[in-house]
């Protein structure tokens, strides 16, 4: 039997709506089937689509489930920002808390509120040196020179990112997404931008499965901002532009919380475009 449940779509890491990365929240979801959850994702047809629950964990404020249009995800960024948000907009438990705990598959993901700008403490991250044999096929699909790479790794985080650097904004920007490629995967560019003031790199996500490009990801982001750390190339605070490929206009702050323990927070703005409810 259906039952109506609260619903909205929101905009994520960006301050202009549309522009960001769209996400749709379903609220009180407990009763809810794995089949049911993955229907209604594959429906929204949105890169993700999250459902609110009662958390198991009593640290936890809620717990939150995370669907492609495929499967379902153990953490992503920008699904974490927009249903804090909305759980934040829905719940009157929620007001004057600056901190906010979500419970998800990898575990207890901590939430800060900070003005207009929510955050997240990015999870911990598993970093490998990638194979030559997948350096190669990655740099033969986007037909880049090996030369042209200036640092690549394997991270994870939940997703899994094959990720190069190279030498420029520009070099990431006029790449085009390769045919796909079942055994890459998850593809993380990113380059130094020198001649932007309010950015300091320009970020893609590319999908070479099934040849598509995401918005805005806040995991990619967190992942890049761990092994950035590692490296003792973090500063205090980043600035991150992505999306411009494909029309959206996406920042994502990265600014370290706590530099001994690298605690880093990854964050961005949102706006709630659509708020109702759903029959499921």
């Amino acid at each position: 039997m259906r039952k109506k449940r609260r619903f909205l779509q929101c905009n994520v890491f960006s301050n202009l709506p549309t522009k960001g990365n769209g996400l749709a929240v379903v609220n009180d979801a407990d009763d809810l089937t794995n089949e049911q959850m993955q229907a209604f994702a594959a429906w929204t047809n949105l890169s993700e689509t999250t459902f609110i629950l009662e958390p198991i964990d009593s640290r936890a404020d809620y717990a939150l489930r995370i669907f492609t249009p495929q499967c379902e995800m153990p953490f992503a960024g920008h699904p974490t920002i927009g249903s804090c948000v909305a759980w934040s907009h829905w719940e009157e438990m929620s007001k004057g808390k600056n901190k906010i705990v979500q419970e998800c598959e990898i575990g207890l993901v901590e939430i800060h509120q900070r003005g207009s700008i929510t955050a997240f403490v990015a999870p911990a991250t598993e970093i490998s040196q990638m194979p030559s044999n997948k350096l190669k096929a990655l740099c033969r699909n986007l037909s880049i020179p090996e030369k042209k790479v200036i640092s690549a790794a394997i991270l994870r985080n939940g997703p899994t990112f094959h990720v190069l650097e190279l030498a420029d904004a520009s070099s990431v920007l006029k790449l085009e997404i390769p045919r796909p490629v079942e055994e890459i995967g998850f593809i993380g560019l990113f380059g130094r931008c020198f001649d932007k003031s309010d950015t300091d790199y320009e970020i893609r996500m590319l999908d070479s499965r099934n040849a598509i490009e995401d918005p805005i990801t806040g995991s990619l982001n967190a992942a890049l901002a761990k092994w950035l750390y590692l490296q003792g190339r973090l500063p205090e605070s980043l600035v991150m532009a992505q999306g411009q490929k494909i029309g959206r206009d996406g920042r994502v702050y990265i600014t370290i919380l706590d530099q001994t323990k690298g605690d880093i927070l990854i964050g961005g703005e949102t706006q709630i475009l659509i708020e109702g409810s759903v029959l499921l």
